[in-house]
């Protein structure tokens, strides 16, 4: 599914509830995924986890990101092409060539 399929997708199925919600409540719903994320990665890491399980917290987490980028209107796949479409943003390579403790 590209971006902005998945976009529409959430904003069909959750568009009017999100609205309600707005930006600061759903920053929140947003957050509480991220680390449930950072749960599911630790325990997949030690063999605690189904993998299925994991990439169920991967999905909620983008589904998370694109209602944000929906209530604020911000098209995730054009934003996404505009920064990382050619080359890293960083060093303006392909491979990025930045050193590990450089953020892009």
């Amino acid at each position: 599914m590209e971006l902005s399929a998945l976009q529409q997708r959430i904003k069909t199925l959750y568009g009017s509830k999100d609205s309600q919600r707005g930006v600061e409540g759903t920053f929140l719903w947003f957050t509480e995924e991220v680390g449930e994320l950072a749960a599911a990665l630790r325990e997949e890491g030690h063999g605690k986890l189904p993998r299925k399980e994991l990439e169920r917290e991967f999905a909620d987490v983008l589904a998370w990101l694109a209602t944000l980028a929906n209530l604020v209107g911000i098209d995730l796949g054009q934003a996404v092409m505009e920064k990382y479409g050619t080359n890293c943003p960083g060093c303006r390579k392909s491979p990025c060539n930045c050193a590990l403790t450089e953020k892009p």
